[in-house]
């Protein structure tokens, strides 16, 4: 990613409304976004376009969040990929060990701040800049 590009982010959630918040924050922060309702149709966007980073709910039709997580990291062109996994399943699941298990960048609990997560995802956009290779004479 240059630093003149918008970071293109795909949005997974079948919650239309959550979608649009996050669509809509997304851009006032100068990203792109690309919005699919159900995990199947993300992986399907996911084979044909590059992203910047994936921002999942955990429970879709199709394909849960952690399967497409599992998926992406199983291709080397997605090791390095930010994920941001959504759930309203915080107090239920063991977040550490899932975070650790699929190399998720953060989970938000369901509600969560719209600001926290666009901080969150701007961070991690930062940190996956600074641990590209440079290019010579760049």
């Amino acid at each position: 990613m240059t630093p003149h590009t918008k970071p293109h982010v795909l949005i997974a959630d079948d919650n239309a409304t959550l979608a649009r918040v996050i669509e809509f924050n997304l851009g006032e922060a100068g990203c792109q976004t690309t919005t699919v309702n159900d995990g199947r149709e993300a992986w399907e966007v996911l084979q044909n376009r590059n992203f910047d980073a994936v921002i999942t709910d955990y429970q879709m039709p199709g394909l849960t969040g952690t399967e497409l997580c599992r998926r992406l990291r199983q291709q080397p062109k997605y090791e390095h990929l930010p994920i941001i996994l959504l759930t309203a399943k915080g107090l239920e699941l063991n977040l550490g060990l899932l975070r650790d298990e699929l190399q998720i960048t953060a989970i938000f609990a369901k509600p969560f701040s719209p600001q926290e997560l666009v901080r969150e995802l701007q961070a991690s956009l930062e940190r996956l800049d600074e641990n590209e290779p440079k290019q010579a004479g760049v």
